[in-house]
């Protein structure tokens, strides 16, 4: 394929296996491999960058980064969280700006979205990936820091 393409944490948090997630196109990787993160802490979050790259789809509560050698990204911010259109989110890039990992994406409140009946849990995917390719750097369940490298796409 090509070279090795790092994914970091977009966010701190707990790590999840995507079986994890309790939606099932993310459960059933049907867009793609990866792993999910519950966000920790309360207040304000800062969701980053997990790969250097060009912003191909920008939601506020979700976006996709096309990294050098066409591999997407997916990043998305707590589940069913389309319907708050946008509010409570707070984006801080353009769909077209190319991004360096570890900029800051979107900045958003976990807390409200689960006082709200939504779950925070983030999961971050391989889009169109194959689950062979993805090795996971952090186990479920380990915590893991915004910017720490998440896992591997091959």
């Amino acid at each position: 394929m090509g070279s090795l393409l790092t994914m970091l944490a977009p966010v701190t948090g707990t790590v999840r296996a995507m079986a994890e997630v309790p939606d099932p196109v993310f459960a059933g990787e049907i867009v793609g491999p990866g792993l999910a993160i519950v966000p920790s802490g309360a207040g304000l979050v800062e969701a980053i960058a997990p790969v250097a790259g060009k912003i191909v789809k920008l939601h506020p509560h979700a976006f996709v980064i096309l990294a050098d050698g066409g591999r997407g990204a997916l990043v998305h911010l707590g589940l069913d969280t389309v319907q708050l259109a946008g509010e409570g989110f707070t984006l801080h890039v353009a769909e077209g700006d190319t991004v360096a990992a570890g900029d800051v994406v979107v900045s958003w409140n976990p807390t409200d979205i689960e006082a709200g009946g939504r779950s925070p849990i983030c999961p971050v995917v391989a889009l169109q990936g194959k689950a062979e390719e993805v090795t996971g750097l952090v186990a479920p369940g380990s915590p893991v820091r915004a910017g720490e490298p998440l896992f591997e796409w091959a």
